[in-house]
Parts: structure tokens; sequence; C-alpha cells
């Protein structure tokens, strides 16, 4: 399981221990189907390590550039969130809890790349649209937001005038 987002077990004592990762666009790119393509961000790892599990801090901090809702532009987006997983182990592994992972006893790494996708996806907003300026004005590509417009004024005149209704229309008025 050896990788760049890895921490290793064995050997590793009872207390507190911490580390750190680097997250760019590389790591995105091991993950297709994922909207973020570039990304600068650090995962910080904090471990309280006991006789009978590990309790893990991971703390995401960071930028990301995804594409927005509206205009369909990439733009950058800060990314900030703290992020607890309880890893037991032991011989039966249960995924009934998915903040609790449960490890072979015959692990001795732990591999965080899959969950630091997804504490990253999951910090993301719903809605993605560009950030409003200061003055309350969308930071939105101005070209795309006329053709927009533009579209949304045909359809409204294609509602008014649609011939199709004018007969129900003469019914309704008699």
């Amino acid at each position: 399981m050896s990788g760049l987002y890895v921490i290793p077990l064995s050997g590793l004592k009872e207390g507190h221990h911490s580390f750190d990762f680097e997250i760019g666009n590389e790591f995105f790119e091991k993950f297709e189907e994922s909207e973020i393509k570039e990304g600068r961000l650090t995962a910080l790892v904090g471990i309280e390590k006991r006789s009978s599990h590990l309790d893990l801090v991971v703390r995401v901090t960071g930028t990301v550039m995804i594409s927005c809702d509206r205009c369909l532009e990439m733009f950058s987006w800060p990314v900030e969130c703290e992020n607890r997983l309880l890893v037991k182990t032991g011989k039966s592994i249960s995924e009934d809890d998915p903040d609790v992972l449960s490890l072979s006893s015959d692990e001795h790494e732990l591999d965080l790349m899959q969950h630091f996708y997804e504490f990253i996806h999951l910090a993301l907003p719903i809605k993605r649209v560009h950030p409003d300026d200061k003055n309350g004005m969308s930071t939105c590509n101005p070209v795309m937001l006329k053709r927009l417009n533009d579209l949304l004024v045909e359809d409204e005149d294609e509602k008014h005038n649609d011939p199709r209704w004018d007969d129900l229309k003469k019914l309704m008025n008699n």
C-alpha cells in the first residue's frame, strides 16, 4: 500500500504524533472522476495513539480550482475543513460507521489518500459560483452572463407568444 499519503503504523508508540502532507495537482490526477483538477492544499494529521485504537484529526487547508455553475469558468476556492477518524485494529472488520475505520491486525500502514479526497470534496459548497466583488457585483464571465440573459429573454418571449395557446385564451376570454 506504500505511497505518498501513508502513515506507518508499525513502530508508532502510544501518545501524540503529527504528520503533514502536501496535496497538489498530481493528487487529483489520480482520481479520473474528480471535478477538481488543480489545487494546493496541506493536510495536517494529528494522531493520538492508544492501546486499543488511533484517534485521528485531519485538518485540510488550501485552495482548489473549481468550475462555476453559472458561467462555467474555473475559479479559485478556499478549502478549510477538519474531520475526525477513529481507527481500530482487529480481526472483524465492520463498515457500519463511516467515521470508524477498521484495519486488520496484519496491516502496518494507513493510506489516507481516499479520505483526503472525500474530505476536500465534502468541504466544497453545493452551489459553486464566483464570489461577488466588494461592490456586490458578480465576478462571473460577463460575456457568458449576457448570453445566458439573452437566452432567458428569448425563452420568456416564446412562452408569451406561443400560438398553440391562442385558441385556449380565446375560450377563457369568452
